[in-house]
């Protein structure tokens, strides 16, 4: 089995870098026009990428989590909304693959995404809590076998494009607002009315406008687990590395960039050293520091998956809350040095150069979730237990 992994990983990296082409042939106008990349989605289906997570015996293939973070940095080298559609459609799966399994329903559901190659939607945040997702102001109800919901989404990305919507909610019109469910609707289930339009700084084409959320749906797609063991033990992880890995695959394309301006100034004055090399030089090892975040919070990870306990520990907790903060803050260093070594190249829009749109996007990074919010709850939690200064912990 182990002998086979890098042959297979050599094929879905060249299904990724397909589909990768196809998508950053849009990017540019994707972004302009405010436009969901549906041609970037085409191909997401093409090359088989949407069940890649889910399990063999269902269908998937049973990809790693370093095998999705290595999917999402390739295509948000290309264009930063595809990397990050893909990204928040497989924190989704993994909520299924991890919370899901042995239940007839939701295993039945995760045979349609392999198969059908299903898009699938989120809707954590609504109107008057902000972005804390884990508060719901909503309930579902639920009477003889069915579940009604109705939600004030305030974002919901790509929306209008997915197959289903997993949507957070209270467990019953009593409970306290930590209480916890998601369900699944699937589309001819619920019913959108828009009250917000996405018209943004940057990721303009993840659409994340705002509904008002009407759904009806059997109560067997209300997911077994209480939300707080969800966001805990696969949306906390999945969200900040394959985040994280999207946020490193701009910086790459940014710094790609870069490197290739100084290359070409290099060519022109033989003998001498462009002025930008330096900052090039900077750039390169602020990008190995965002990698080395990454590959550590996967490797933390695969040592963690399989004990609940600490899955759901404050330390971890801590420790990806870290991997988020440290990767969105520096992508934004590292695009700020690729700008001044391709100067008014960069600036300039149309350019082989050009980085406005990278940094446009990267700018969303601190604000998904808000890092102010995630370094609050990291305070309050290293207020209850004891940083671990271990070089090897």
């Amino acid at each position: 089995m182990n002998e086979l992994r890098p042959v297979r990983a050599l094929a879905l990296a060249e299904r990724a870098r397909r589909a990768a082409a196809v998508a950053g042939a849009h990017a540019d106008d994707v972004d302009a026009s405010g436009r969901f990349p549906q041609e970037a989605l085409d191909a997401m289906r093409a090359e088989r990428l949407l069940g890649l997570q889910i399990p063999v015996f269902l269908g998937g293939e049973g990809a790693s989590t370093a095998e999705l973070a290595e999917v999402c940095s390739v295509l948000g080298q290309a264009c930063s909304a595809s990397g990050m559609i893909f990204a928040m459609h497989q924190i989704k799966v993994s909520s299924l693959v991890a919370h899901g399994q042995g239940d007839a329903w939701h295993e039945g559901f995760m045979r349609r995404i392999a198969d059908e190659q299903l898009l699938l939607a989120s809707a954590t945040t609504e109107g008057g809590i902000g972005g804390n997702l884990r508060n719901s102001i909503c309930a579902v109800e639920v009477a003889d076998g069915i579940c009604r919901l109705q939600k004030d989404a305030t974002v919901i990305s790509y929306a209008e494009a997915a197959d289903a919507i997993l949507v957070t909610s209270r467990a019953k019109a009593d409970s306290a607002p930590s209480d916890q469910v998601m369900t699944v609707f699937l589309k001819g289930q619920y019913s959108l009315d828009k009250t917000h339009h996405w018209d943004t700084l940057g990721m303009r084409g993840t659409r994340s406008d705002g509904f008002l959320f009407k759904g009806e749906a059997p109560a067997c797609q209300i997911l077994p687990k209480p939300f707080a063991e969800i966001a805990a033990q696969s949306m906390l992880v999945y969200s900040h590395i394959l985040w994280s890995g999207v946020w490193f695959g701009i910086a790459a394309d940014a710094f790609a960039r870069a490197q290739a301006f100084v290359k070409a100034a290099a060519r022109k004055s033989p003998g001498t050293v462009p002025p930008g090399a330096l900052r090039l030089a900077e750039a390169s090892n602020l990008l190995q520091l965002v990698k080395s975040n990454i590959l550590a919070a996967l490797q933390q990870y695969e040592a963690a998956r399989e004990d609940e306990t600490r899955l759901s520990s404050i330390s971890f907790a801590v420790s990806m809350n870290n991997v988020k903060i440290a990767s969105s803050q520096t992508i934004l260093d590292i695009i700020n040095h690729c700008l001044l070594v391709c100067g008014i190249m960069g600036y300039k829009n149309g350019t082989p150069y050009s980085l406005g749109r990278h940094l446009r996007d990267a700018h969303s990074a601190q604000l998904m979730i808000s890092n102010d919010r995630i370094l609050g709850n990291t305070s309050t939690l290293l207020l209850m237990n004891r940083q671990d200064t271990s070089l090897l912990g």
